[in-house]
């Protein structure tokens, strides 16, 4: 249960986050841009095999093999059903949904970079301009990875659950 000095630090947190952000328009002068070279000319495949990162589905697995547990146990922790987990783990490209893979992050117990490096593996982020993303960067600061807490917290400001 969530008392409320916990919850005024939570709302301290949010607002000083939301209202920090501010957009800022990029121009780009003509000095700036560039002719690019035709692409026959670029090394495409050496700057892809330099820069791509594992997929999604290997990071997830990486981290389950590291913290030395077992898919039950984790996707229970979850809140994820069995169906759903096996389809991560047999289908390779498959990318399930944001709230899932932090759902699955905090049933490892990922630190905030790992939890970034694993939702940018799937093309997400944490936001610092979301709601939602900031209310689970609070509960990584704080090292409360209790997803019952991070739901309790989300369902205070209105948002929807990370597992429904």
């Amino acid at each position: 249960m969530l008392n409320q000095e916990f919850l005024i630090e939570l709302q301290i947190y949010v607002k000083r986050h939301l209202d920090g952000v501010k957009i800022e328009e990029i121009h780009f002068s003509t000095n700036e841009m560039y002719a690019a070279e035709p692409l026959e000319n670029i090394e495409i495949e050496a700057f892809i095999k330099n820069k791509l990162k594992p997929t999604f589905r290997e990071l997830l697995f990486n981290f389950i093999d590291k913290k030395n547990v077992s898919d039950p146990l984790i996707y229970k922790k979850a809140g994820i059903d069995r169906k759903h987990f096996s389809k991560i783990r047999s289908i390779p490209n498959y990318i399930p949904k944001k709230n899932t893979i932090i759902a699955l992050s905090l049933a490892l117990e990922l630190d905030k970079i790992e939890v970034s490096e694993l939702l940018s593996s799937a093309g997400y982020t944490l936001s610092d301009s979301n709601l939602n993303d900031l209310v689970i960067k609070f509960f990584l600061e704080k090292n409360i990875y209790d997803i019952d807490l991070v739901n309790e917290a989300l369902n205070h400001f209105n948002l929807n659950p990370l597992i429904k």
